[in-house]
């Protein structure tokens, strides 16, 4: 009887990449809109003086501040993952988007490097179609054989460039 050996799937990883935000420049965001409340509560609730010409309720300065811990709280959790495998290419950005395209799917790929207005995060672009972007100004743009358009960010652009078009150059 033959015995049926496990391949995790990690063995098949060609490429991994994982992301976060973390420029200075979103946690200092972050933090000031923080403030804010927090000042606030200080204020309104501790020293009893009024926040504001129309003052929001102590519950609600207090709501606020639990919302904006929660926004911080969010990005924190924010990660990005690309995994390369031979067979498909496979996109985690927790918790919005969880897509894996095959191979075999994939008219073309290249880096581009593209304009700061694109944004980051989980977007529309009319020139890459759907961008998945954390940092940086350069991704891997894929064109689908279906007509789809898409796009990953990514630091590490040199290695993913010759997974993918080795992968693709096999196809």
């Amino acid at each position: 009887m033959a015995k049926t050996v496990y391949q995790s799937p990690i063995q098949n990883v060609l490429f991994k990449e994982e992301q976060r935000f973390t420029q200075w420049y979103i946690w200092l965001l972050l933090f000031v809109i923080l403030l804010i409340p927090g000042y606030g509560i200080v204020q309104q609730i501790m020293l009893e003086v009024p926040f504001g010409n129309n003052p929001m309720s102590d519950i609600g300065l207090i709501i606020f501040l639990i919302g904006m811990l929660l926004v911080c709280l969010f990005f924190w959790k924010l990660k990005m993952r690309t995994i390369i495998t031979r067979d498909h290419l496979h996109i985690k950005f927790i918790p919005l988007a969880n897509k894996r395209i095959r191979w075999k799917d994939v008219a073309s790929a290249e880096i581009v490097k593209y304009s700061p207005m694109i944004g980051y995060g989980l977007r529309f672009s009319s020139l890459y179609g759907t961008v998945y972007n954390v940092k940086g100004r350069k991704g891997l743009a894929l064109k689908l054989k279906n007509g789809k358009k898409l796009m990953i960010g990514t630091q590490r652009f040199r290695e993913i460039e010759d997974v993918a078009l080795g992968l693709l150059r096999r196809m």
